[in-house]
């Protein structure tokens, strides 16, 4: 049986949060948005449905966890969710905080500019503010 583990990329762009039930839920080191990463914690899974049933669940329902604590503590007008996974194969969803007049309104927040990280204690500052609320 083989061992979950985080893809590289993954490790290097985000910062953990805290660990859910099924998923391991990051903070995207990029200040432009508030956005979180939900990456369930099974081995060799790319797509939504190569998930066991259960599991799929599990997902909808930490998803919508994940989601409602960030709104609470953005105060955002809308939450983004997406699971594209073209560069990262791991299996991954995207949460993202959104207001009109950020920096890629009303497009989408991939491969816009240069990513801006988070000094330390302000990402474990969010982190626990997110860890709060859920």
């Amino acid at each position: 049986m083989t061992t979950f583990v985080l893809d590289e990329k993954l490790t290097a762009d985000t910062i953990a949060v805290a660990t859910l039930g099924l998923c391991d839920l990051r903070l995207m080191n990029d200040r432009r948005w508030p956005w979180l990463i939900l990456v369930p914690q099974r081995p060799d899974k790319v797509e939504l449905h190569d998930l066991t049933p259960l599991d799929q669940t599990m997902l909808t329902f930490e998803l919508a966890m994940a989601a409602q604590a960030l709104k609470s503590v953005t105060a955002c007008e809308k939450i983004n969710t997406g699971a594209l996974g073209n560069i990262v194969r791991q299996l991954h969803v995207h949460i993202i905080a959104r207001n009109s007049g950020d920096p890629a309104w009303p497009g989408p927040v991939w491969g816009h500019g240069t990513s801006e990280p988070y000094q330390p204690e302000v990402a474990e500052q969010f982190a626990l503010a997110i860890r709060n609320a859920l």
